[in-house]
């Protein structure tokens, strides 16, 4: 479905008085992979380090922002950094809902863009009580709630991106790679594109823990996931909006390419030391998708750009990003090993390790009176071939071992 430009123009004009568009870069190290053009939309380098400024900044203009109006929002992440950023801005002000379990830094953070404009209120364990008591909040007051995705307004702003691309490049991309949360980026930025620039193709990024774009198109409306899996905290979405639904509900589920939450640590990592670029989970999506769009030379010679949703990251996470990032590429593992409970069994153990296999973990609680305990041990390794090569010497000389990498349960638990 295409999306009308005009006030798709006025909102990016509007937002010139808030920020530049930010930059589309040319990556040489993704170029040189893929063999194609590979541009990076920057949308990590605005005033609030996401995309979600356009949308809450826009929603709030046209729902006539300035001083005694009032805002509510309930988010834990970008969509309250854009808010708090947009009341400032604005004079306007503004009440964040907040979880209790929201991180600390999150919580500083958007104080800091509101500069005193925005109230955090703390509530609820989870996100639906949180959103619960701003909606009742909301009415109590006869304020305005701000919708983070399921909004024509906050559609129209996060659109503005794709206005910018066509601008800053010299005809139309043959491919934009979206990520996709709730929905609103991806429906503003494939409406524009369907009307001014018809022959673009566009694919969809979800995490494999939050799919709901892929379940509401193979049923036909938008369903909520029974579960998802929060790493990718700014796309992990259990429901799709209904308007971006609505907008989107005539691509096919085979347009959405569905990123492992571990393959994405290893694109962060990557970006990170090679280029120096700083992607939250959420904002690595479209990169990383690249590893299924360009299989097989798929895309040679063309022209890809890829958004990048967000950079705020917190460095505290950095070391569970660095360990899910070695177990994708198959150069950490773990396993559980059955050992005799006699003098000389851990020295038969070590004795098999390769020289570039390290341990990593250890745990081991001799039981009285039983013949063998289990140990929980981790090995880091510089090739996957040197775990695969352990295996099998564990195998020849009998040992009774699990690896346990791969289990979701055991391993949330124990690692």
């Amino acid at each position: 479905m295409s999306t009308p430009l005009s006030p798709v123009l006025d909102a990016a004009a509007a937002l010139r008085g808030l920020f530049e568009p930010t930059p589309l870069l040319r990556n040489d190290h993704l170029s040189a992979r893929y063999g194609a053009e590979i541009w990076l939309k920057r949308e990590d380098l605005t005033p609030v380090r996401s995309y979600k400024l356009r949308g809450a900044f826009n929603a709030m203009r046209r729902a006539g922002a300035g001083p005694g109006a009032h805002f509510v929002c309930a988010s834990a992440g970008n969509h309250a950094q854009g808010m708090a950023y947009a009341c400032r801005h604005f004079g306007s002000r503004g009440t964040i809902f907040m979880p209790v379990t929201t991180p600390k830094q999150k919580i500083e953070k958007t104080r800091t863009f509101g500069n005193g404009a925005v109230e955090i209120v703390l509530t609820g364990d989870y996100f639906d009580q949180t959103l619960r008591a701003a909606q009742e909040f909301t009415q109590a007051q006869g304020a305005t709630f701000l919708s983070p995705f399921d909004d024509t307004h906050v559609i129209e702003g996060q659109a503005t991106v794709a206005t910018e691309i066509l601008d800053q490049m010299e005809g139309a991309p043959d491919l934009v790679v979206l990520p996709v949360g709730g929905g609103g980026l991806a429906a503003g930025v494939s409406g524009v594109l369907a009307e001014a620039a018809p022959g673009t193709r566009l694919a969809f990024v979800e995490p494999g823990g939050g799919a709901s774009l892929r379940a509401a198109l193979e049923a036909g409306h938008p369903v909520t996931l029974p579960r998802i899996e929060t790493f990718v905290d700014g796309a992990a979405v259990a429901r799709i909006g209904e308007l971006p639904f609505a907008r989107l509900s005539c691509f096919a589920s085979s347009d959405v390419v569905i990123a492992p939450e571990d393959r994405i640590c290893a694109t962060m990592i990557e970006m990170l030391n090679v280029e120096g670029i700083v992607l939250e989970p959420a904002g690595a999506l479209a990169v990383d998708a690249l590893r299924d769009l360009g299989e097989a030379g798929a895309l040679e010679g063309k022209r890809v750009v890829c958004i990048c949703s967000g950079g705020n990251f917190d460095f505290e996470r950095l070391p569970e990003v660095r360990e899910r990032a070695q177990r994708w590429a198959g150069l950490k593992k773990y396993f559980i090993l059955r050992l005799a409970q006699r003098p000389g069994a851990l020295r038969e153990f070590l004795n098999l390790l390769g020289p570039e296999d390290d341990i990593a973990r250890f745990e081991y609680l001799k039981k009285s009176a039983r013949n063998f305990g289990s140990v929980l041990i981790g090995i880091e390794t510089t090739s996957p071939a040197n775990l695969e090569a352990l295996s099998e010497r564990l195998a020849a000389q009998g040992f009774d071992w699990r690896d346990i990498t791969g289990d979701p349960v055991l391993s949330e638990f124990l690692i």
